[in-house]
């Protein structure tokens, strides 16, 4: 298994290390509920070094870019982060990924740790079968390392150690500042349904960055959190995970990602996606809350009438609003909030309903549900 610069970090705090689509992470400090809360209330301090930076750059990056996502990347400025969605020809997820445009012709592509390899080949097989040779594509996962601070105490915290004032920067925007006296790149966006921010440093650097947070935000109530919380943290807040609500066989209206798909302008599976929303989906995904005692889990069945109609891919008792909820792939007929549902919880029917996402947001005036920027 591969290891993030942050090993060492990690086991010195006592974190329990797990196998996460091939690299070697914590899952908890403490408790899942602890690093949880601790999240929401003041701030939490995440190694996501695991996750993938695919530079793409060169007077034909836009144009690869534009024709392998399936969102339209032609207004985005110089310093805007755009949510994506890279699409294979039946219109099935290969990845959603979040695209930087760094400069004029140079993105970064921020990939989920267990897609990094596919998407570095698909690029690279678009680039060679199209004809984009003004383009280069460069694999930056191992010399570069990704901090996310998050929580209401995150932008004072990494404030006190960056040179650039944070207040202006917009959501789903970024800057080049210097954290701890260490060049970086700063963005604000997050996983968790909290305000917060993504560091990027050099892989050999990154664990200064780490040091000096930690020590800056003791009074404040930083923690470093894991892999569970970071999980309860994104599911309350509506958010999907690769693997569990997305595949290549999901396309993006069968999730919540039919927002970044614009029919107008050419990309790979438009064809399909096109045929797709002239039919209607069969099948959506739906959040849903137990009314029942009981928590669902993923693969669990979800039942309507006593007969099986789809499958849980997500759920947890969320420990702030302290009731079990999930997501699950449902027939379309069975997707209005309010739609009475059943879970097969031990081989015993638990009742449920269909409940509008997110299921945990935010009122602070700046903030927005991420899936929607």
């Amino acid at each position: 298994m591969k290891k993030t610069p942050l090993h060492e970090r990690h086991l010195s705090l006592g974190a329990r290390m797990i196998d996460f689509g091939g690299w070697l992470m914590p899952v908890r400090y403490t408790n899942v509920i602890d690093e949880h809360h601790a999240t929401r209330t003041h701030a939490g301090l995440f190694d996501i070094c695991h996750m993938g930076e695919i530079a793409v750059t060169g007077p034909q990056a836009f144009a690869l870019l534009q024709r392998a996502v399936s969102r339209n990347l032609e207004k985005q400025a110089i310093g805007q982060m755009k949510l994506c969605v890279l699409t294979n020809e039946q219109g099935g997820v290969i990845d959603d990924l979040t695209v930087y445009k760094l400069e004029d012709d140079h993105y970064m592509l921020v990939t989920n740790a267990a897609c990094t390899e596919k998407d570095l080949r698909w690029l690279q097989t678009m680039k060679e079968s199209e004809g984009f040779s003004g383009v280069e594509i460069v694999d930056r996962t191992e010399e570069l390392g990704k901090l996310d601070i998050q929580g209401p105490q995150a932008q004072a915290i990494l404030q006190s150690l960056a040179d650039t004032d944070l207040a202006p920067l917009k959501y789903y925007h970024c800057l080049n500042t210097t954290v701890a006296g260490i060049p970086s790149l700063v963005s604000r966006s997050g996983y968790t349904g909290e305000d917060g921010f993504e560091v990027y440093a050099g892989g050999d650097k990154i664990s200064g960055i780490w040091d000096r947070l930690l020590a800056a935000g003791a009074g404040a109530g930083l923690k470093p959190v894991g892999l569970g919380a970071r999980d309860t943290l994104r599911l309350e807040a509506g958010m999907m995970l690769y693997g569990h609500e997305m595949s290549e066989s999901v396309t993006p209206f069968e999730v919540i990602y039919g927002w970044v798909v614009d029919l107008e302008k050419d990309f790979i599976g438009r064809d399909a996606l096109i045929r797709q929303k002239k039919t209607g989906v069969s099948r959506k995904m739906v959040g849903f809350e137990m009314v029942d005692r009981g928590i669902a889990r993923e693969g669990y069945k979800v039942l309507k009438y006593g007969s099986e109609i789809g499958d849980v891919t997500s759920g947890t008792l969320a420990p702030t609003l302290n009731k079990a909820v999930g997501l699950a792939f449902v027939p379309a007929i069975y997707t209005e909030p309010g739609t009475e549902i059943d879970i097969l919880i031990r081989e015993r029917p638990a009742r449920a309903k269909v409940v509008k996402l997110p299921f945990y947001k935010r009122t602070d005036k700046h903030i927005f549900y991420n899936v929607f920027i």
